[in-house]
C-alpha cells in the first residue's frame, strides 16, 4: 500500500487541560481513548475573547468540567460541529444551553431507518471482545450516533458563519465519513479543522449507509485543492505538511480499490474473503470496520458498473461480488 506519512503521536498531551497549540487555538482532549478515537476527542477553542468551540465532544462529566474551566468567563459566540457521531457533538447541547451560543453544522445525521442493515457479527474474530465492539465509535450503528443533534443554524458549503474582530470561520462541506460532515476553515492561520475527514494518525472509516466512498474521495480532492498550511483533526496531532499527506491519503484509497478489483479478477468473493486477504497484517479487532470500508468501495464500484453481486441483487454487506467490467487506474 502507499505509505502515508502519519504525524508524530501525541501520547503526552494532557487530558482535561486547555493547551495552547497556536496563537488563537486551544485544545482540550477528552479522556475517551479507543482504537477509533486515538487518545481522545480534541475539542478546539478558537479566539481569546469572543470564542468558538469546535466539536464539544462526548457526554462526559470530566470533559464538560474541563470545558467550563477552559472557557473561564469568556463569551462563547458559536459552537461548530463537524458531524454528529457520539464522540463529537453531544456536549454541544449543554454548551449552547449554558452560554446561549448557536450550534452550527451542515445538518443533523441523515435518516437511514428504511435501510436494511445486515448483521455481520458472526464474522467477528474470537479475539474481538464486547468492550472492543462497544468502543467502535466510528462504526455506523445507532448507539454511536447523536441522533438528537440538530443545529440551530444549518450552514452551506463556503458560508462564513462566524466573524469576530479576531477571526472568521467558514464551512467546508466534506461528505464521505458521514453525509453531514464538514470541515471548518480558519483563514487567519491558513488552517482547516478536519474533524474525522482527515486524521494524522490513521485512515478514516467510511461506513455505509451514511458513509460513502465516492463522496469521500471527492471531498479529499476538494481539501487538496484548498492548500491549507495546517490541518487540525479532532483526533490526534496536527498535519503541518498537508499536501504530500493528503495525496498519499487519497492514493491509499485508490490503491485499495485497485486491489479489490484485482482480487475479483480471479473469481467471485465475499467482503469477508477480501478483508482476510487485504488486511492480513491488520489486527483482527479492526477487521469489522475494514469490512465496512471494503463494502463502501464495492458500493462505489457497483454504482459505476464495475462489479455486481452474483445473485443479481444490490451491493449488500453479505453479498458475493464479481467483476463485470475492466477499470482504468487512477
Amino acid at each position: 500500500m502507499s505509505a502515508i506519512p502519519f504525524v508524530p503521536r501525541i501520547d503526552n498531551a494532557p487530558y482535561a487541560i486547555a493547551e495552547q497549540v497556536s496563537p488563537l487555538i486551544q485544545r482540550v482532549i477528552a479522556n475517551n481513548p479507543s482504537k477509533f478515537t486515538y487518545r481522545g476527542t480534541g475539542t478546539y477553542i478558537i479566539g481569546t475573547r469572543d470564542i468558538v468551540v469546535i466539536d464539544p465532544g462526548p457526554e462526559m462529566d470530566s470533559h464538560r468540567e474541563a470545558l467550563e474551566r477552559a472557557i473561564d468567563g469568556r463569551r462563547v459566540v458559536g459552537i461548530a460541529v463537524t458531524h454528529c457521531h457520539a464522540d463529537h457533538s453531544p456536549l454541544a447541547r449543554w454548551l449552547s444551553e449554558e452560554t446561549g451560543a448557536p450550534r452550527f453544522a451542515i445538518g443533523p445525521h441523515a435518516d437511514h431507518r428504511g435501510f436494511m442493515e445486515e448483521d455481520d457479527s458472526h464474522l467477528d474474530p474470537a479475539s474481538e471482545t464486547e468492550s472492543d465492539t462497544a468502543r467502535d465509535v466510528h462504526d455506523d450503528h445507532k448507539e454511536t450516533i447523536d441522533r438528537d443533534f440538530v443545529p440551530d443554524v444549518a450552514v452551506a458549503d463556503g458560508e462564513t458563519f462566524i466573524a469576530t474582530p479576531e477571526f472568521s470561520l467558514t464551512a467546508v462541506a466534506t461528505p464521505g465519513h458521514t453525509s453531514n460532515h464538514m470541515c471548518v476553515a480558519f483563514s487567519e492561520e491558513s488552517a482547516l479543522f478536519s474533524g474525522d475527514h482527515v486524521m494524522g494518525w490513521s485512515t478514516t472509516v467510511v461506513s455505509p449507509p451514511d458513509g460513502d466512498m465516492a463522496d469521500y474521495l471527492a471531498s479529499l480532492m476538494k481539501v487538496i485543492h484548498r492548500n491549507d498550511n495546517t490541518l487540525w483533526p479532532t483526533h490526534g496531532g496536527p498535519i503541518t505538511d498537508p499536501q504530500p499527506f493528503l495525496r498519499a491519503y487519497a492514493e491509499h484509497r485508490y490503491e485499495r480499490e485497485r486491489q479489490i478489483i484485482e482480487l475479483l479478477g480471479s473469481g467471485p468473493r465475499t467482503i469477508h474473503d477480501i478483508v482476510e486477504v487485504l488486511y492480513a497484517d491488520v489486527a483482527l479487532q479492526l477487521h469489522k470496520p475494514a469490512r465496512r470500508s471494503v463494502w463502501s468501495h464495492l458500493r462505489k464500484l457497483y454504482d459505476e458498473g464495475v462489479v455486481a453481486s452474483t445473485d443479481g441483487g444490490e451491493a449488500r454487506l453479505l453479498a458475493t461480488y464479481q467483476l463485470i467490467a475492466a477499470r482504468h487506474s487512477h
